[in-house]
């Protein structure tokens, strides 16, 4: 596992942000944002974890299945990466998470490092989200999300909560899936 830096800011010219997702796994945030360094794992109070479709359906979504998102909620907590990446990288990052295409928003929250230091840090949810679709995951974007919380060692019965996600069995091609696993010589 990489350092805990000291500090609760970001360095000039650089923000903090906050993964839960597929951005967990260092080889898949660094496809567009190669400037991202680990910081630490973190939790987010009072939210959970849900997948949730945005209105189209999410077979036709880079990922086959839909996206993993935070909600409010009072007792809940979401564990995650504290990443650090340069300014310019901030747009990269909107598009990768579709804040062009409206399907997350950026929002600033406050979580605590595992050493118990607040840090306050850029993340993303869902803009909106129905019903109408199939809200599983597809396997292949659960086990990046998956290998990302192994990866940086998130605890453990967190990562078991996350392999008891009822996947949607797609078992077709999903482009990205394979361009992270040649990344990660698998």
């Amino acid at each position: 596992m990489s350092f805990e830096r000291i500090g609760i800011m970001a360095r000039p010219g650089k923000f903090l942000y906050f993964a839960y997702g597929s951005n967990l796994l260092k080889e898949r945030l660094q496809m567009l944002n190669p400037s991202a360094e680990f910081v630490t794992v973190a939790k987010l109070q009072d939210y959970a974890l849900e997948f949730r479709t945005y209105g189209n359906d999410p077979m036709e979504s880079r990922w086959k299945g839909a996206p993993a998102s935070i909600y409010q909620s009072l007792g809940a907590c979401v564990w995650g990466c504290v990443w650090e990446l340069r300014n310019e990288h901030k747009k990269t990052l909107d598009r990768q998470e579709g804040v062009h295409a409206h399907i997350y928003k950026p929002f600033e929250v406050n979580v605590i490092s595992q050493h118990g230091q607040p840090l306050h840090c850029r993340t993303y949810m869902l803009n909106r989200s129905c019903d109408e679709f199939d809200a599983r995951p597809s396997p292949q974007y659960l086990d990046i999300i998956i290998r990302g919380a192994e990866q940086n060692q998130l605890p453990a019965d967190y990562i078991a909560k996350l392999k008891a996600v009822e996947h949607n069995s797609y078992q077709g091609t999903v482009d990205i899936y394979n361009q992270i696993l040649q990344l990660l010589g698998s």
